[in-house]
């Protein structure tokens, strides 16, 4: 367990075995470090420490089993990435889900809700339609856009992360089960920092439906995408809600139109004319047209209006209140934000400015106080307001 240990915070802060051992100041060689993964050899205390320090760890963190196991959902087909960051990737969500877990039984905040994983068999591509309508029923979203996918995720009990990736990465999905009984305990979608607003809350909700559509064991990957992809369009654009907006066939829509139908729904447009498209309400003829304009037009990854991304905000929360709660330190609570946190001490206060100056300035501060209070309650605009009520 140490190696597998000492190998995923490794990975999941990105150092090779060769960054490791000059973070340790050389004590150790590469190839030790190799034994100590493979778990060929065992480190010293001191090499531990050593480690520990360099990968910004306790070195009680690196002898601790992981009372998880986290499954990952396969990358998209195509997405070019290489091993080196898979590992990392694959790392960081296993780190950062432990996390989470640990946060949660701390703060209490679970609310219950249970992670419909592969709840949804799908045997064609409008099944994974049903199961879209089906999830906002469940989840009680109504036919309402989806303001903010990640506040929606994460009220439902699914963990949202971003990640530092490179550009061939769009998101993957995992869970994590306990190792004893083998639950589902925790689900997380994926997504990459410095995405577009409309890029990203269909990503999330196309990995959301890897995490709950139940596929074909003889499905291949671009079926699986397809069915993904369907879902988190129909979960962020329903049917009746288009049909509702634009009507149930077109022969056209202007620029113009499918702006305003992007910031209602929050869809890009290329996925908003695969929707109409999908939903008969645009022909053929007309995606084909659109999406040579945008190619024209250079939008393909960088289309006008486009949106803010959406901040994930649970782990954030869970860390103020731990620490707030004295659950957590204030040195854990920094490492786990990666930001700077001020303490009591660290802010002046008007008290402390107060207690500063001299008596008589003391008392002549207070006198004015009293003043200001003594106006306050004779206030005219105050007492009308108060009128007819007795006190």
């Amino acid at each position: 367990m140490l190696g597998s240990r000492i190998k995923q915070f490794r990975c999941a802060r990105g150092l090779s075995q060769d960054m490791l051992v000059e973070r340790m100041g050389g004590i150790v060689s590469k190839q030790s470090i190799s034994k100590y993964e493979r778990s060929i050899a065992v480190p010293s205390l001191r090499v531990l420490n050593k480690i520990a320090k360099a990968l910004d760890v306790k070195s009680a963190n690196l002898w601790s089993e992981p009372n998880i196991n986290v499954e990952f959902i396969a990358y998209r087909k195509g997405s070019g990435l290489k091993s080196t960051e898979q590992e990392k990737i694959e790392a960081q969500i296993q780190e950062t889900l432990e996390e989470c877990l640990k946060l949660s039984e701390l703060t209490n905040c679970r609310n219950g809700i249970e992670i419909p994983v592969n709840a949804f068999p799908v045997r064609q591509l409008e099944d994974a339609e049903g199961a879209a309508e089906s999830i906002r029923e469940s989840w009680m979203l109504g036919l309402d856009p989806i303001s903010s996918v990640t506040g929606m995720l994460e009220d439902k009990n699914v963990f949202v992360l971003e990640i530092e990736a490179p550009e061939k990465f769009d998101g993957i999905s995992a869970f994590a089960k306990n190792t004893d009984d083998k639950k589902v305990v925790a689900a997380a979608v994926v997504s990459a920092k410095n995405r577009s607003g409309e890029r990203q809350r269909l990503n999330l909700l196309h990995e959301l439906g890897h995490l709950v559509l139940n596929m074909p064991e003889d499905a291949n990957s671009k079926f699986e995408e397809n069915a993904a992809f369907r879902f988190g369009a129909a979960l962020l654009a329903p049917a009746k809600a288009i049909h509702d907006e634009v009507g149930s066939q077109r022969s056209s829509l202007s620029l113009a139109e499918l702006l305003l139908l992007k910031e209602r729904f929050g869809l890009s447009l290329q996925a908003l004319v695969m929707r109409l498209n999908t939903l008969g309400v645009v022909s053929d003829s007309y995606k084909r047209n659109f999406f040579a304009f945008i190619n024209k037009k250079g939008w393909k990854k960088a289309e006008p209006h486009a949106l803010s991304p959406e901040k994930a905000t649970w782990m954030e929360r869970n860390v103020l209140k731990a620490w707030s709660e004295n659950l957590i330190s204030h040195k854990r609570a920094e490492q786990l934000l990666g930001v700077k946190l001020e303490t009591e001490g660290d802010i002046p206060t008007k008290r402390r400015g107060f207690m500063a100056l001299s008596l008589s300035e003391r008392n002549k501060a207070l006198s004015v106080q009293a003043k200001k209070t003594l106006d306050y309650g004779i206030d005219q605009d105050w007492l009308d307001m108060g009128e007819g009520y007795e006190s």
